[in-house]
């Protein structure tokens, strides 16, 4: 059985070596086919010319139309090439002036088979808008005389990540679209003071439905411009390349819109195109349509968009969204993995989806070695995130997606006196041998309307009446506010390698989101962060975004995240105590809802408080004394020499030293 499993990643390797073979061969390299950006579309050349290209291979005809010739729909007719590309090559005026203005609208006018006419955007458009009496988005060509030139170097790759899940749109505490320009001025600086190095953007491929969260692309290649221009983009990046923040696109390679006036379906007239024909071609609980991994043009298509937004926006890699649709022909649906490794190999993986990542991680690794990026994958697939040259994905990270559904699981089913301590350890440190995960509690999926936080959950409508601190601390609030932090804390520190949080989360926003939708009016009500809530000292917000802010400024000084998996000292049922070391510290966690401690043996060789969660500053009791030392015994606890006795535990804190 295991030689079989050995048998399929070498053939996995094998069929990913033969396309990159392929690629070298025939297009002149990976470097050249995956620049394809540059030669697709609409491009200009340096004397003012145009050369547009396109695959439609479906096609009867192609045209460019656009205000630069009156809409006329013949006047400038493609060339037909082989393997169903079309090319035109527009001279520049006599002046040397484009003869297609920055800012004019244009369409590539396909005649379809059956000898209609198809007004297309084109999948290589870099920027589309929707006028505010339109249903559909228009392709306004970009070439500004001068674009926005970078100042800010790259950071250097980072050994560990701890990410600020992020979206730019909701990013203001006003009821309206927020702009790249408000985040670059008032959110970068607060992710930058709490801690975080690393900031992932979603929703920032154009999408024509805001309610979507970004998912239901219809322009690749076009950042979204209700929020800005592409400059303004690029701007906001290179300010956070200032601060030494790393930026990830929440990069859609998975599926796409079924948009066909403004987005890639149909776009040569039929079904096919970039995408599988008939049922295998569309997600059925999505309602999109599904990449051909397999088609030469849609390798180039997706390998070019890669490098577009590294090269153009100066992006350091991505976050792969829906991997697991990806990987098996089923996509998930319907089905459970336990783990069995029968699960991840056989027909019902999709092999050339796995080698389409294979290649795009190996091209930017090749091109781009800095990049960093990250695989959404539920399933568990074997050596997804080791490198592609011992057969694996080649990803550098995975998300740890078990942690936020169990700790729903806990608070939603369990009494606190019936946590298993054993249980939240196990799911923490339950990861495939030396591949790196990263750890959350809850991220966008959580925050959504139809699921809570866990604040929410916690705490639930007591966060409207109870957390002033003018008002009396309920048992209620007292416990969420309590939990919130030690959840957090313990995920950070013992779930993985690298940490993500979303945007509000951190200081338990006491919203849903939700967008704008016929369901609720329109309304922006929803669909935005209030980030306010934090800077008002009457409120117990505070204390839980003064809490998260410290919690990463200490992970940045001992780097836990980078260090080996943590030693697991003690998970006690009856205690409800979980103690752990890593990166020279020791985390103790009492979980029991009632029950403090005096005396508490631990093993440690002598400790100082760093972080203790019952302190003022974060809406705890102050049942610690800071000021002291202590200092251990030689008696042997939980196989280590060294012990002491904790003379108070109340909830957790953790230490400087242990042996």
């Amino acid at each position: 059985d295991n030689l079989l499993k050995l048998t399929e990643r070498c053939s996995r390797y094998s069929l990913f070596y033969n396309r990159l073979k392929n690629i070298e061969e025939n297009e002149g390299g990976l470097d050249k086919f995956s620049k394809s950006y540059k030669t697709f579309g609409v491009n200009q050349f340096v004397d003012g010319g145009i050369y547009c290209k396109e695959w439609a291979p479906g096609a009867e005809a192609v045209f460019l139309a656009g205000d630069f010739n009156g809409w006329n729909p013949f006047s400038h007719p493609y060339k037909k090439m082989e393997y169903g590309k079309w090319e035109l090559f527009i001279p520049p005026g006599q002046d040397g002036y484009p003869p297609v203005p920055h800012g004019s609208k244009l369409k590539v006018v396909i005649r379809a088979q059956n000898g209609e006419l198809l007004y297309r955007i084109s999948p290589w458009a870099r920027y589309v808008v929707r006028d505010e009496d339109k249903v559909n988005y228009d392709w306004v060509h970009w070439n500004p005389p001068q674009s926005y030139i970078h100042k800010h170097p790259s950071p250097k790759r980072l050994k560990s990540l701890r990410i600020y899940e992020s979206h730019v749109g909701i990013a203001s505490p006003e009821g309206k679209v927020a702009s790249y320009k408000n985040f670059t001025y008032n959110v970068l600086p607060r992710i930058k003071d709490l801690g975080y190095n690393c900031v992932q953007l979603m929703a920032i491929m154009e999408h024509a439905y805001y309610a979507s969260f970004g998912y239901q692309v219809t322009s690749f290649f076009a950042a979204s411009s209700r929020y800005g221009t592409p400059d303004d983009l690029k701007e906001m990046i290179d300010v956070a390349h200032s601060m030494g923040i790393t930026v990830l696109l929440d990069v859609v390679h998975s599926h796409a819109s079924k948009n066909s006036e403004d987005g890639l379906n149909k776009f040569d007239g039929t079904d096919s195109c970039f995408f599988h024909s008939g049922h295998r071609g569309n997600h059925q609980l999505w309602d999109s349509r599904l990449f051909d991994y397999a088609n030469w043009e849609v390798l180039r298509f997706l390998l070019s968009n890669l490098r577009m937004w590294i090269e153009d926006y100066r992006f350091d890699g991505f976050r792969f969204d829906g991997v697991t649709s990806m990987l098996y022909h089923h996509h998930g649906i319907g089905t459970g993995f336990s783990g069995d490794y029968n699960e991840y190999f056989g027909l019902h993986v999709d092999e050339d989806a796995l080698c389409y990542l294979m290649l795009a991680n190996h091209m930017i690794k090749f091109l781009h070695p800095e990049c960093i990026t990250i695989a959404e994958d539920v399933s568990g697939m074997p050596a997804l995130c080791r490198p592609v040259a011992e057969g694996g994905g080649g990803f550098d990270y995975r998300l740890a997606m078990a942690i936020p559904d169990k700790w729903i699981q806990i608070i939603k089913e369990l009494k606190d006196e019936d946590w298993n301590m054993g249980n939240i350890v196990h799911t923490l440190t339950n990861r495939r041998y030396e591949e790196k995960y990263i750890a959350y509690a809850e991220s966008h999926d959580q925050a959504l309307v139809g699921d809570k936080t866990l604040a929410f959950r916690l705490m639930d409508a007591e966060m409207y009446t109870n957390m002033s601190v003018l008002s009396p601390l309920t048992p209620v609030i007292d416990r969420g506010i309590q939990l919130h932090k030690m959840i957090r804390l313990i995920t950070h520190a013992l779930g993985g390698e690298s940490y993500l949080n979303f945007m509000g989360n951190e200081f338990g926003h006491p919203e849903w989101l939700d967008f704008p939708r016929r369901g609720n009016n329109e309304s922006y009500h929803y669909a935005r962060r209030q980030f306010n809530l934090t800077e008002d000292h009457l409120l117990r917000y505070r204390f839980l975004n003064a809490f998260d802010r410290d919690m990463n400024k200490w992970e940045e000084k001992f780097g836990w995240l980078a260090s080996p998996p943590a030693y697991v000292s003690e998970k006690h049922e009856s205690n409800k105590v979980i103690a752990f070391e890593r990166a020279g510290l020791i985390f103790i966690f009492n979980f029991h809802p009632y029950q403090s401690y005096v005396d508490y043996r631990v093993v440690i060789f002598k400790y100082e408080i760093l972080l203790d969660s019952d302190a003022a500053e974060y809406g705890g009791h102050q049942r610690l004394d800071h000021s002291t030392e202590y200092f251990s015994e030689e008696y042997p606890h939980n196989y280590r020499p060294n012990s002491l006795m904790v003379s108070k535990m109340i909830f957790f804190f953790f230490h400087s030293t242990f042996s």
